[in-house]
């Protein structure tokens, strides 16, 4: 599966998978948590193929990194559906139970998330052809590693704050860490490659 109907596809089964849990749980403040955490965990799997896709192509090339570059824009685009569905969840979670909303964050978590925000519509917006063309392709670069490594570092900073309360979140860490790593392995050979030909 590839291009628009990958997205598509995707965006249909995680808003399928969120009206699961709010029905289970009958629309309360447990079934709205449960659609951020799961989101929350959708979002991060779907940033991480989109941002390690032309990476792992250069480092590990193979069918399986070829789709993955072939649809990185297909991804991305999924990631902001996750993320605008994890979004809504924080929103409802907020108007159904403010204390325990103001609990769970703080300013400047809100801060921090909400600059990752502006760049996911930003990039989302801009993975079209026609409003990647009135960028400019110059513009279009700068924004996307802006705007990716922005989000990577939303994520570990979110995540990397709660592993040390829960375990669970090791594996989170590790996949957020690897991502970066993959990045800059990925970056530091381009690099190289360049120099001895310079």
């Amino acid at each position: 599966m590839n291009g628009w109907r990958l997205t598509g596809v995707l965006s249909l089964a995680l808003a399928a998978m969120a009206l699961f849990f709010l029905g289970a749980h009958g629309g309360d403040v447990e079934g709205v948590r449960l659609v951020i955490r799961a989101t929350a965990r959708t979002s991060l799997v779907l940033f991480v193929l989109a941002f390690t896709a032309g990476a792992m192509v250069e480092l590990v090339p193979s069918d399986l990194t070829r789709w993955q570059r072939r649809n990185r824009r297909y991804l991305g685009v999924s990631f902001a559906v996750s993320h605008l569905i994890h979004l809504l969840a924080i929103a409802a979670l907020a108007s159904l139970d403010n204390a325990l909303f103001w609990k769970l964050t703080n300013i400047g978590t809100i801060v921090l998330a909400g600059t990752a925000y502006l760049f996911i519509a930003a990039m989302a917006a801009t993975s079209f052809d026609r409003t990647a063309a009135w960028l400019g392709p110059r513009r279009w670069r700068l924004l996307h590693l802006l705007g990716s490594w922005y989000i990577w570092i939303s994520f570990a900073v979110a995540v990397g704050k709660r592993v040390p309360l829960d375990r669970f979140y090791w594996p989170m860490a590790g996949l957020v860490l690897a991502a970066g790593i993959v990045r800059l392995v990925a970056m530091w050979r381009r690099n190289r490659r360049r120099s001895a030909f310079a």
